[in-house]
């Protein structure tokens, strides 16, 4: 009940906000001109954009199939209809960053027709996230890379949670530091100031949201490098591919992955879930009743919590299930490995 007053009381607000006071983020010192966005290659196919959510979900027509993407490397804030709380509450920059990129999509839009738009891909690969969404850059028709030009522009922050960009770290990195260096968007300290005294408001904790997010961004980054020099021998345990052929070959390999649930088992036991990005996937490590106390030291259920490195090593065999499940046992706490390194967090 609590939770619904809250976002009554937010939608109530977002309704009576004066819209000079909701484009105060996006006015003409916001342009591109006060940014140096990067250019990539000019893309060769360009699809037309059908719906931009917010800042960073975009739907998109591709080959006639309706593709929803999630842009890398970046996290725009929540705007008022989000369903989200804590960390990834709804604020009024996130309102704003929204109604910012449909006036700029739109604006691409030429001759009466659909806005359109090119996609980049790490080293070409393309993958889908846990609800379904493509993920990749968006790179407009003169080359330009939007998700590096959002963070130039303050709208985002360089979102490093889930690893660090694999193609334009170092251009993320000075886009970032540029953006903080000139307060500019979610950097200025007047974004998401109350209006008035009565009015909500929300602030994302940057200060220690950006050491958690780097800390797990070097976590994969070692894995990445280890992954490179020992190909068959470390694997991610969200890549179903790579955890067949393990199964297939019965070896023991380094697996690497985020922790996810810890259920106790009606044994005694316990089930280590790591997260996946496909509902149907799933890596589940068991440990037995007799050796489940020998965990204790590694605090497994402390790594699953925010503002914690979140990702393990172990070394064990995988086995695959008939419903394409990937499964393991491995009751020796000695081959387990808390990834580093842990968040630094500011005094």
């Amino acid at each position: 009940m609590q939770k619904q007053s809250h976002l009554l009381v937010v939608a109530l607000f977002a309704l009576a906000l004066p819209a000079q006071a909701l484009l105060r983020h996006t006015g003409a010192g916001d342009v591109l001109t006060s940014t140096r966005p990067a250019k990539k290659a000019v893309p060769t196919e360009l699809f037309e954009v059908e719906k931009v959510i917010d800042g960073d979900t975009i739907h998109i027509m591709r080959n006639g199939k309706l593709e929803k993407l999630r842009l890398l490397s970046v996290d725009t804030e929540e705007k008022f209809s989000a369903n989200t709380s804590g960390t990834k509450g709804p604020t009024v920059f996130g309102e704003e960053c929204a109604l910012w990129a449909q006036g700029f999509f739109a604006g691409l839009a030429q001759d009466g027709a659909k806005p359109k738009v090119g996609l980049a891909f790490p080293n070409g690969h393309e993958q889908y996230d846990f609800h379904g969404r493509l993920l990749c850059s968006i790179v407009l028709a003169d080359g330009t890379d939007y998700n590096l030009m959002i963070v130039e522009m303050g709208k985002s922050p360089y979102f490093t949670k889930y690893g660090f960009s694999e193609t334009d770290h170092a251009a993320f990195v000075s886009a970032q530091k540029n953006a903080r260096n000139a307060q500019r968007g979610i950097w200025d300290p007047k974004t998401n100031q109350p209006a008035t005294p009565n009015t909500p408001s929300a602030k994302r904790p940057y200060e220690t949201l950006v050491p958690w997010w780097d800390a797990r961004g070097e976590a994969v980054r070692a894995f990445r490098d280890a992954r490179a020099k020992e190909p068959t021998k470390v694997c991610d345990t969200d890549d179903p591919a790579a955890l067949r052929e393990a199964a297939l070959r019965g070896e023991v390999v380094r697996c690497f992955g985020e922790l996810g649930k810890i259920k106790d088992d009606p044994n005694g036991g316990m089930s280590v879930n790591f997260r996946a990005s496909k509902k149907d996937q799933a890596f589940v490590v068991f440990i037995s009743k007799e050796k489940k106390d020998a965990f204790k030291a590694l605090d497994l259920t402390g790594a699953t919590e925010e503002f914690r490195q979140n990702y393990m090593w172990l070394e064990t065999k995988v086995t695959a299930d008939p419903k394409g499940d990937f499964k393991a046992e491995c009751d020796d706490p000695s081959l387990w490995k808390r990834a580093g390194p842990e968040p630094v967090m500011p005094k």
